[in-house]
């Protein structure tokens, strides 16, 4: 009797965990859809790839053009799509002078979508202190990069002269597609169509401001439901996997996170899922650092594959600037991560941004606009 009641106790609680694994799919779906929905919108916004060329036309001087950079793809909401601009405005003219901060900018600005995402914990002190911190290690690993590779390049051209060395080895490579590669785009069209066809109505740029309202309210709503249910899954069995596979070690940690966003073609998406995780504290900031440096790692392949579509006079010139960014981002990861001192910069930073705007939410949003959005943009209406 005993045995039956708890084996009838035992069945009625069986359903628990499979419906929170079909949650936690479901949210980390619609997250996608959310962060795909701001890219969408954002790109409606600003023209896309045409208005990200628009705005490099007002690069005249390293500095500025390291700050379009960041503007561009804050804008844009994917380094992806303005490194393959840059390549293509390269290999058509543009001064590698000019593309390589540009591709420096780029690479800090893919950092704010899971700074956005971050903000999703913003009504829970302790989850956004987490949360926060584990957004803007990105941020300011990435910032230190520019501050030390940026100076060297102006003098030495390190990155440049590096890159047109592996071009030359490389010229006689096959052209590549990226077509055939990027399964994330028709996983979340669908829906995509669907936040589309809702707000199609709407006049002028409306429908762009919606799909970026409505993406920017989901990541709101999905993040916060997901660290709640993370919580209850990520016990036990598999937690331990979950760690194991990023805690075995920082080279574990960057090849997998090089991995997994080669494989979705999308450092924003890689590093804004593991931002929940931070939240409901399964993951810290120290932890999360070497996947995010992976991140930062494979998000070049989609320059480097596209440069290797671009034929002609134009082509070793497409392919350097492609390289200089994957030489800019193993650069930083061997010589930031490699010497103990500048290893922790990032996380100390990040831990006090945190911490402080824990306190002071109106300051985090302050360093969110001010950082990719409004020193950039004064900073174009300056040289105009």
């Amino acid at each position: 009797m005993h045995s039956t009641a708890s084996s009838a106790l035992q069945q009625t609680r069986r359903p628990g965990p499979l419906f929170n694994w079909l949650a936690v799919i479901t949210l980390i779906y619609l997250i996608l859809v959310a962060v795909g929905a701001v890219s969408h919108g954002f790109k409606g916004f600003s023209g896309g790839a045409e208005g990200a060329a628009q705005i490099f036309a007002f690069a005249n001087n390293p500095f500025v053009a390291l700050l379009l950079g960041i503007l561009a793809t804050a804008l844009v909401q994917s380094s992806s799509t303005v490194t393959s601009v840059i390549v293509g405005l390269v290999a058509g003219g543009l001064p590698m002078e000019m593309a390589v901060p540009m591709i420096m900018g780029a690479n800090l600005g893919t950092t704010i979508t899971n700074t956005i995402v971050s903000l999703g914990h913003i009504r829970d002190r302790g989850e956004f202190r987490r949360a926060f911190a584990a957004a803007t290690v990105h941020d300011f690993f990435n910032l230190l990069a520019v501050f030390i590779f940026l100076p060297l390049e102006l003098m030495f051209g390190l990155l440049q002269q590096s890159a047109e060395w592996i071009s030359g080895l490389l010229m006689g490579s096959a052209d590549m597609s990226m077509k055939g590669m990027d399964f994330m785009k028709p996983l979340i069209s669908p829906s995509l169509d669907l936040i589309d066809g809702a707000v199609a109505f709407l006049p002028g740029k409306g429908p762009a401001i919606a799909t970026i309202v409505i993406g920017i309210l989901l990541i709101l709503g999905c993040v916060t439901s997901l660290g709640k249910v993370l919580q209850q899954v990520m016990v036990g069995r598999a937690k331990e996997l979950l760690h194991k596979a990023l805690g075995r070690g920082p080279l574990t940690g960057i090849a997998s996170g090089t991995l997994v966003t080669v494989m979705v073609q999308s450092s924003s998406t890689t590093t804004s899922l593991m931002i929940p995780l931070a939240g409901g504290g399964v993951f810290t900031t120290r932890q999360l650092y070497p996947f995010t440096l992976g991140a930062n790692i494979g998000t070049t392949i989609t320059a480097l594959l596209a440069a290797t579509a671009i034929s002609g006079a134009g082509a070793q010139l497409a392919l350097t600037i492609a390289l200089v960014h994957v030489l800019f981002n193993l650069f930083a990861v061997v010589l930031i991560y490699g010497v103990p001192v500048l290893r922790e910069l990032p996380i100390k930073a990040a831990e006090t941004l945190a911490r402080v705007g824990s306190e002071n939410k109106l300051l985090a949003l302050g360093y969110v606009g001010g950082l990719f959005f409004a020193l950039p943009a004064l900073m174009m209406v300056a040289v105009k």
